[in-house]
C-alpha cells in the first residue's frame, strides 16, 4: 500500500515539474447536416384548482378617536301623562329615559337639534334639523348629537331628521326628510306636539 502511494506521489510530482505551452489553437471540424422540424414533447399535468375571492380577517386599520368628555348641561325634561281610557284598567308605568339622536358628518361641522315631539296613538315621533355651518373640519369626520330626558310610558320612538344625509353609513339609523311639510304629509294628522324648541 505504501508502494502505491508513493508511486502516485512521484507522478503527480513529475506532472507539476512540466512545463506546457500552446502552440496552435483550437478549431472544431465544419459539418454539414440536413435538420429536419422536429417536436419538442407536451405534457399533460394535472394539479390542485385554486379559487380566488376574499375573505374576512381581523386586521388593524389606523382610526381617527374622537374623545368624548362628559359634562353638565342643561337637558331638556318632557313629563308626558298619557289620558287614561275607561277600557283599560291597567294604568301605563312611566319610565323615566334618555331620548338622543346623533350623526356622523364630515368636511363641515354641523349642528344638529331635536327641534319637536309629536305624539299620535302609541307612537313618539323625534323631530331633530341638521344644519351645516362654515366651520371647516377638513377631512376628518365628527359626530354630532343631541337629547331630550323623557318621563313616560313606554312608547314607540321613531326619529326623523329634516335635512340632507351625510354620506356615511353610520347616518341610515334614522329617517331623513327634506323639510317640514313633507314630514307632515308622511305622518298625516291627528298628533300632538308634547315639545317645542
Amino acid at each position: 500500500m505504501i508502494k502505491k502511494i508513493m508511486y502516485v506521489l512521484a507522478i503527480g510530482t513529475l506532472v507539476m515539474s512540466c512545463n506546457i505551452d500552446q502552440k496552435k489553437d483550437m478549431e472544431m471540424p465544419e459539418v454539414d447536416v440536413d435538420m429536419e422540424e422536429g417536436q419538442l414533447p407536451t405534457f399533460d399535468v394535472d394539479w390542485a384548482d385554486v379559487n380566488v375571492g376574499t375573505t374576512t380577517k381581523m386586521v388593524e386599520v389606523p382610526k381617527v378617536v374622537v374623545v368624548m368628555e362628559e359634562e353638565e348641561v342643561e337637558v331638556p325634561y318632557i313629563d308626558v301623562d298619557m289620558p287614561n281610557d275607561d277600557d283599560d284598567d291597567m294604568d301605563m308605568e312611566k319610565v323615566e329615559r334618555t331620548i338622543a339622536v346623533e350623526a356622523e358628518v364630515s368636511d363641515v361641522e354641523h349642528d344638529l337639534e331635536i327641534k319637536e315631539i309629536w305624539a299620535k296613538g302609541n307612537n313618539l315621533y323625534v323631530i331633530s334639523t341638521l344644519e351645516a355651518t362654515d366651520t371647516s373640519i377638513d377631512d376628518k369626520k365628527m359626530r354630532v348629537s343631541d337629547q331630550v330626558t323623557l318621563n313616560a310610558p313606554d312608547l314607540n320612538v321613531k326619529h326623523y331628521i329634516i335635512g340632507e344625509r351625510p354620506d356615511r353609513v353610520f347616518n341610515t339609523r334614522y329617517t331623513y326628510v327634506a323639510s317640514m311639510d313633507d314630514l307632515k304629509v308622511k305622518l298625516g294628522d291627528g298628533y300632538t306636539s308634547v315639545y317645542s324648541r
